[in-house]
C-alpha cells in the first residue's frame, strides 16, 4: 500500500509473524523516472528474512522495461505489475486500475514485461474498471502470458473498497489460470481469511488493510490452518504494536518532525481504531503532538480487554467482509 507499507512497516510486521513474502510500495514509472531511493530501501535494507517483490505501476512500456531491468540488479524475488490501484490520480494517467479500460494496452505491457524479465513476473489486478463483467476478457489476456502468479482483488475499480468481493470471479480464475492465483480483499480476521480460501480455492491470500489493523493476522491464519490455538489480542497488545510502529517509523525518518510524524501515524490509526471505541477514533484523529498521541492511546488501550477480531459491520474503512464468513 502506497505510503504505508514501507521498510519500517515491513520490519514491524515481521516482529508479529509477518507474511510469507512482501511487495514493495509501487515504483511510479514514467518516461524520465529514476528509482526512488526510499522505496528501494525496502529491498536493499530489508532484514526480515522474507522475499520481496518489486512493484511497478505505469503505462510507458520502454520505461517499465528499463526500470524492471534495473531492479533485477537488486535482491528481489521478482517483478510485480500493479493493475489494481483505484486512486483517481493514478487512473487518470492510465496506470494501475486505469489501465483496465484499455485491454489491448494492458496486454502489450504484460507481453513486453514478460519477455524482458527472465525471473518471476507477477500481476495484481482488479476485476475490471467499470464492472466485474469485464473480467472474462481480462482473464484471457492473463492466460495468454506466462505469469508466475496472478493476484486478484475481487472488486472493480469503480467499487473501490465499498462492496463485498466477487468470490466467483476469483474461483473462475483459479480454475482457468495455469499459474497460482492469490485472493485479495476483505480479509480482516481468521474467519474471513479461511472463508475466502474456501470460497475461491485460491492458493494463498494477499492482505493489506487487514494487516495494518492487526499484524497478528498472518500468524493467526497459520495457526488456524495448522489446527493450533489462535492468539487472543488484548488492547495492551495493540498499544505495544502502536508504540513499536511509532518508534520504528521515527527511526527510519531522516528529517524527523514530531508534528508531521504524528499526522503520519494517523494513516495507520484510521485502520487500527476500527472496532475499538468511537471516542478513541474521534480523539486520535485530533491529536497533534507525541504527548497527546501517547496519552490518548494509553487512555483507551492500556488494559487487558480483548480486541474484537473484526471491525464493526458499519465501519467506513472495511466494508462487505461479512459475506466471507462461513
Amino acid at each position: 500500500m502506497q505510503d504505508v507499507t514501507d521498510l519500517a512497516f515491513m520490519r514491524v510486521m515481521q516482529q508479529f509473524g509477518g507474511p510469507d513474502y512482501f511487495v514493495t510500495e509501487y515504483f511510479r514509472v514514467h518516461t524520465d523516472y529514476t528509482i526512488e531511493k526510499k522505496i528501494l530501501r525496502s529491498i536493499t535494507e530489508n532484514n526480515t528474512g522474507r522475499p520481496v517483490y518489486a512493484q511497478l505501476i505505469g503505462q510507458d512500456i520502454p520505461a517499465l522495461k528499463r526500470i524492471a531491468k534495473e531492479l533485477l540488479q537488486y535482491p528481489i524475488a521478482g517483478i510485480d505489475l500493479n493493475l489494481g490501484c483505484p486512486a483517481p490520480v493514478v487512473c487518470r494517467k492510465d496506470a494501475g486500475g486505469g489501465l483496465l479500460r484499455k485491454p489491448e494496452k494492458t496486454e502489450d505491457i504484460i507481453a513486453a514485461l514478460r519477455d524482458s524479465i527472465p525471473g518471476k513476473f507477477t500481476v495484481k489486478t482488479r476485476l475490471g474498471f467499470e464492472s466485474h463483467d469485464e473480467f472474462i476478457q481480462l482473464l484471457e489476456i492473463f492466460r495468454r502470458h506466462d505469469l508466475d502468479t496472478l493476484t486478484i482483488h475481487g472488486r472493480s475499480v469503480r467499487e473501490r473498497y465499498q462492496t463485498p468481493i466477487h468470490t466467483d470471479c476469483i474461483r473462475h480464475a483459479v480454475e482457468k489460470m495455469p499459474c497460482p492465483v492469490i485472493a485479495n480483499g476483505n480479509v480482516v480476521d481468521v474467519e474471513t481469511g479461511i472463508g475466502l480460501l474456501a470460497k475461491t480455492n485460491a492458493q494463498g491470500l494477499m492482505i493489506g488493510r487487514g494487516a495494518i489493523r492487526s499484524p497478528w493476522i498472518f500468524s493467526q491464519l497459520r495457526a488456524a490452518i495448522a489446527n493450533q490455538s489462535i492468539k487472543q489480542v488484548l488492547r495492551s497488545d495493540l498499544l505495544e504494536y502502536i508504540t513499536l510502529l511509532y518508534q520504528e517509523i521515527a527511526t527510519q525518518t531522516s528529517d524527523f518532525d514530531e508534528t508531521k510524524h504524528v499526522h503520519r501515524m494517523k494513516k495507520y490509526l484510521i485502520y487500527i481504531a476500527q472496532g475499538i471505541d468511537d471516542e478513541f477514533e474521534h480523539q486520535i484523529r485530533r491529536v497533534t503532538s507525541a504527548d497527546t498521541f501517547y496519552l490518548t492511546c494509553r487512555e483507551f488501550l492500556d488494559n487487558n480487554e480483548p480486541v474484537p477480531s473484526r471491525p464493526p459491520e458499519r465501519s467506513k474503512i472495511f466494508c462487505g467482509f461479512d459475506a466471507l464468513r462461513r
